[in-house]
């Protein structure tokens, strides 16, 4: 039974997309019929560049995210296993993960805008998105550093290694996996966020945005949408795998 329940898991994530890939390469394919086959969808993605604009955006803005994320999550992770009061600290964190992207959102304008009356733009979408991918970074890290065994750290210590020397030649590379992993959390987290870009953006557009855009307001766009979709898909997937095997079947090897 538990088989048969992995295999239907495995089929509903892994069948929309290829699904997706296949009425990328659809005649009609908001008719959800594959045949016949056809490549003008991207032909036209090649002649329609104003999708450039915000998908270099979105990299350049999930890239920083990421970075700041596994910094950040760095930072705390180290710290909260033997700080005091470390549970109410953990709280306040990973509250985010349960306040719903709208609400975030909107109470975010309230202060950015209303408040301090600040111009919206890409700080404040990096600001939303970083609040938002945060909490995820530092419970990966936490996994690794919640079993740390800190008497490498003193041992280290007592031989006279200095605070960075130690944290390059010891900690880093047992905590790369978890610094990794919220460094990708905060770029896939940033890279498709909808809701709190919808607040904070200004007048600025992202990837996400400007495909709900064009999907709510121009049906002829939708084929287009489909095949950019596709070449994210083949470019972020393997990618993301391959990281993922580096990190995490080679360390189990060694």
């Amino acid at each position: 039974m538990a088989k048969w329940g992995g295999l239907l898991f495995i089929f509903l994530i892994y069948f929309p997309l290829a699904w997706l890939a296949l009425m990328s390469i659809s005649e009609r394919p908001l008719s959800g019929i594959p045949l016949p086959l056809t490549m003008d969808n991207y032909r036209a993605l090649v002649d329609d560049t104003r999708w450039v604009a915000p998908f270099s955006i979105s990299l350049l803005i999930a890239v920083f995210v990421g970075i700041v994320s596994a910094i950040a999550a760095t930072l705390v992770g180290r710290h909260l296993p033997n700080a005091k009061r470390s549970g109410l600290k953990l709280l306040l964190c990973v509250i985010p993960l349960f306040v719903p992207g709208m609400s975030m959102g909107a109470a975010l304008f309230i202060v950015f805008r209303a408040m301090l009356g600040l111009k919206l733009g890409y700080w404040s979408i990096i600001a939303g998105h970083f609040i938002w991918a945060f909490p995820f970074g530092l419970l990966v890290v936490l996994v690794l550093t919640s079993r740390f065994d800190h008497r490498l750290v003193e041992a280290a210590e007592d031989l006279g290694a200095s605070k960075l020397r130690t944290f390059l030649d010891i900690e880093l590379p047992i905590l790369r996996p978890g610094i990794v992993g919220a460094g990708l959390f905060g770029f896939l987290l940033s890279f498709n966020e909808v809701l709190r870009t919808m607040f904070l953006r200004g007048t600025s557009t992202t990837m996400p945005i400007y495909n709900w855009t064009m999907a709510a307001s121009q049906q002829s766009q939708v084929p287009i949408i489909f095949a950019l979709a596709t070449i994210i898909l083949l470019v972020t997937l393997p990618l993301l795998a391959g990281v993922f095997w580096v990190l995490y079947a080679r360390i189990d090897k060694s």
